[in-house]
């Protein structure tokens, strides 16, 4: 998936992973249903955003793991898109981290 042209972005979130706003990662754990992906998908789709990276498996039983990636949004806003992960009907845990890059010389 990609983001969405910087025009079409709200002036104050950066198209990109910055040093103020780095790489978000959500780890999500989930029961494997028809209906997950998609609920998990509108908090960051209502806001305009589209993940930089997505990944899910179905593992054992009916386990679902999901990882997902954006880059450049704002603590508050992670903070705020992670509460809305966690009140989604069939998900368990979620677990945010940040993914920074070293700058090279």
């Amino acid at each position: 998936m990609s983001r969405l042209p910087s025009a079409s972005l709200p002036a104050s979130e950066p198209a990109f992973a910055t040093p103020s706003h780095p790489t978000v990662c959500f780890a999500i754990s989930a029961r494997a249903e028809p209906a997950v992906m998609p609920r998990v998908l509108e908090p960051f789709a209502k806001r305009g955003l589209v993940p930089t990276r997505w990944h899910a498996v179905c593992g054992a039983g009916d386990e679902l793991t999901i990882d997902l990636q954006i880059a450049g949004i704002e603590p508050a806003l992670v903070e705020l898109i992670a509460a809305s992960l966690r009140q989604i009907v069939g998900v368990e845990s979620v677990l945010t981290a940040e993914k920074r890059y070293a700058l090279s010389a």
